[in-house]
């Protein structure tokens, strides 16, 4: 719910919280912010999905292992 609603209301939130100026910068002239918005909308997405099928737990067995 939250990751399709930043995708969708990406100038929503620019207008709530304003331009941020390393994504500005790294990520486009006009448009990096917008950008950052909808990529962080995509990680909690896919990361939603991992969480419902299951799989998060052997992301974080991989990530996190002795």
């Amino acid at each position: 719910m939250a990751g399709a609603f930043l995708i969708i209301k990406t100038e929503l939130m620019v207008s709530w919280f304003g331009r941020i100026g390393w994504a500005e910068e790294k990520l486009g002239a006009e448009g990096g912010t917008r950008i950052f918005y909808k990529i962080i909308g995509m990680v909690l997405i896919v990361l939603a999905f991992m969480i419902m099928s299951g799989k998060i737990i052997g992301v974080l067995d991989f990530v996190f292992k002795r």
